[in-house]
């Protein structure tokens, strides 16, 4: 037998709720993670006196009891499992695993018994259930019942509120009741935060981010008390999973961050983090309300009854012994500014992501921790707005993704280094180094590969410098431009008008001034006006010639793609497409010399009918096609021009016997009239237009013409 065993898959109750993770037996100890909150629970070997073997609603499970008074209980097992376990804990643990069955009659009563941290209701002398303590969150007492109330779990669906038990009056001993019995047995041991006694240090108006707003911060035994105007918190040291102290990227601040499990609430919120910020300049004397003996025996050396020094040192100094958790600081990271963070975005607000030695927090709205282990992929994708910075986003195996966007340019090849370093996923590599594959490999420096992202970053940039120069050239041609031009425009409207009122009215000095300064104006400012090309009219394809001929690869396309569809049952067209580039991109040059040589004989042959296509004629006939459209399209307009007037000869016709004779003449007189004075009209219109065109030529032109 080895020496350690592993379960995946085994499900611990916290409050309510089943948690799954690992659990491992070793010679020295018994380790259990959580795969939800990392948390990890490790039972030294020598504490182990007690294992039991009981049939549960997962399967089997295993119930641990410690010398300390401790109780650990993991189900999910397989019932092929029993065998291996007893001999390991036999042979390391000296300890025997017994069967132990549940009793499933449904009484409901039986006896209460208190052992530990539990209470186990039995019936016949098997346990029914048992009630963990720790979840309890209130007791209350009647006549001759005790009723228990429990914490509410979020992440559960259905939680169990309330349990009631009668308790029978005794005769045996009067003096003591034993419904105050039972309920100070279960106070003793249940999570029930009571504010007895003094604090052992306040701390005064301290700034809270999360939740916000100014605090006084009261350290008791065995909670956590949040004094503010407005709410109050009570946080047991129980729910704190991890301590963070981290330095604001201004280098005057620092955040220090409690995380916490379950989360504090108020109303539908709830705070997963108590995030406090410090200024390194504010210092403290601390004095501990407790005499030197207690704080030497129960701290055993950490903390002193008289301490000074810098506030944050302080603070985080008291959590770390009251706690009894390590506090976890940024690692070797360095970005480019030489801070230990990265100013990024994360939803609608920007705050500081911190590159730990073993996951990602973000700080401070909303605080976002991730774990390297839950981490399934990251991917470093461009920015939305602009080429100057990039976003960073991070895939959880659950499923879930969070993108930290407008970062720097400049920090992307330390992250990237960083990201390689600790070896995780990057979903958007080269398709060279995502064939690799293998985890190990990604430990190799950086220096000696080739990073696709940060080149074309680098080109982008480069591109966009020069557009900013060539902006700045072109800003210097653009001084020679002339506000004035738009006023030039419109004054050329009002010339002929000048010239009218010119040879209308002769006596009005001013206006001949007037009119001559805006001849002088026009002739400087006139443009000369591009002609514009005639648009290319489009090739229309002949629908009778030969098709084109298919490249080698469409050849070797049509010839594979069924074979990739039964490789790959459920693909898409365009993932078909993907995947057959990156099979021809594989092939060797012996097997695409094979459809090269189809592709060029396929070519051969369509050069050969397209001539005899075009030798027959094919071709010129789609040319005649089009021309005699046009010829045909303008006789139907003469066509209808035509017969609309002979019908409106018929019309008039019709009126023509009920003319007199006098009318004629009169009707054609006036006819005449207006004929000789449409004419006239035309000339006018013919010698402005001319008048006009030599007015708005150019000096140069009109040198030339001379």
């Amino acid at each position: 037998m080895g020496d350690t065993l592993e379960f995946n898959e085994i499900y611990q109750e916290v409050k309510g709720s089943w948690n799954d993770g690992r659990l491992r037996f070793s010679k020295q100890n018994v380790v259990y993670k959580s795969s939800k909150t990392g948390k990890v629970d490790s039972i030294p070997a020598g504490e182990l006196n007690m294992a039991q073997w009981r049939r549960v609603c997962l399967g089997h499970g295993i119930k641990l009891g410690t010398s300390t008074g401790h109780i650990y209980k993991y189900d999910g097992f397989r019932d092929t499992d029993f065998e291996k376990i007893s001999e390991f804990f036999k042979a390391n643990y000296k300890v025997e695993l017994t069967e132990k069955d549940m009793c499933v009659k449904g009484w409901n009563w039986g006896t209460a018994k208190f052992s530990g941290p539990l209470l186990s209701f039995d019936v016949n002398d098997s346990s029914a259930f048992e009630i963990p303590l720790s979840n309890v969150s209130q007791c209350a007492t009647g006549k001759n019942e005790v009723t228990l109330e429990f914490h509410q779990n979020d992440d559960t669906e259905v939680s169990l509120m309330e349990v009631r038990f009668y308790v029978p009056p005794s005769q045996a001993d009067e003096r003591q009741d034993p419904v105050e019995a039972f309920a100070q047995n279960v106070l003793s041991k249940a999570d029930v935060i009571q504010a007895t006694g003094d604090a052992v240090c306040i701390f005064k108006e301290l700034q809270c981010l999360t939740p916000r707003g100014r605090y006084d911060i009261r350290i008791y035994p065995t909670f956590l008390h949040l004094h503010g105007k407005t709410f109050d918190y009570k946080i047991p040291y129980t729910t704190v999973l991890r301590l963070f102290l981290l330095p604001h990227k201004d280098q005057r601040q620092m955040f220090f961050v409690i995380s916490l499990d379950p989360p504090i609430k108020q109303g539908q919120t709830r705070y997963h983090f108590l995030i406090l910020l410090f200024s390194k300049e504010e210092d403290i004397n601390l004095t501990l309300n407790m005499s030197e003996e207690d704080v030497e025996r129960r701290f055993e050396g950490k903390l002193s009854k008289n301490m000074s020094g810098s506030l944050y040192e302080m603070v985080s100094r008291v959590m770390k012994a009251l706690v009894n958790r390590k506090i976890t600081v940024p690692g070797n990271f360095q970005g480019h500014s030489g801070a230990q963070c990265i100013t990024c975005s994360y939803k609608a607000s920007s705050g500081l992501l911190y590159p730990l030695e073993r996951g990602f927090i973000y700080v401070h709205k909303p605080p976002v921790h991730l774990r390297f282990e839950e981490i399934s992929c990251v991917n470093f994708a461009r920015g939305t707005t602009t080429t100057r910075s990039f976003d960073f986003e991070i895939e959880t195996k659950q499923g879930n993704q969070y993108t930290f966007s407008s970062i720097e340019r400049e920090e992307y090849g330390k992250l990237f280094d960083f990201v390689n370093a600790k070896k995780l996923n990057i979903k958007n590599r080269g398709f060279k180094e995502g064939m690799k594959g293998k985890i190990d490999e990604y430990s190799d420096s950086d220096d000696d590969q080739h990073d696709a992202y940060l080149e074309r970053m680098k080109a982008e940039g480069k591109i966009r410098e020069e557009g900013n120069d060539s902006d700045d050239s072109d800003g210097g041609s653009d001084e020679s431009f002339n506000p004035g031009e738009e006023d030039d425009d419109i004054a050329e409207e009002y010339d002929s008008n000048a010239s009218a009122s010119d040879s209308s009215d002769d006596g009005d000095e001013s206006e001949d001034e007037s009119a001559k300064k805006k001849k002088v104006k026009k002739t400087k400012v006139v443009k000369e006006k591009k002609e514009r090309k005639p648009r290319k009219e489009k090739k229309q394809k002949d629908s009778g010639g030969p098709k084109r001929p298919m490249s080698a690869y469409m050849l070797w396309l049509n010839s594979s793609r069924e074979r990739i569809k039964s490789e790959n049952p459920g693909i898409s067209i365009t993932e078909i497409s993907k995947k057959a580039g990156e099979m021809w991109r594989q092939l060797g040059k012996d097997e695409k010399e094979e459809w090269e040589t189809k592709a060029g004989e396929a070519k051969r042959q369509y050069d050969k009918a397209k001539k005899e296509y075009k030798e027959s004629g094919g071709g010129s006939t789609s040319s005649s096609k089009k021309e005699s459209k046009k010829s045909g399209g303008k006789k139907d307009e003469k066509k209808r021009k035509s017969a609309g007037g002979d019908k409106d000869r018929e019309r008039g016709g019709g009126n023509d016997s009920f003319k007199s004779k006098e009318f004629i003449e009169t009707s054609e007189e006036s006819s005449s009239d207006s004929d000789h004075k449409s004419k006239s009209k035309r000339k006018k219109q013919e010698s402005e237009e001319e008048e006009e065109e030599a007015a708005s030529t150019p000096a140069s032109s009109e040198e030339e013409s001379d």
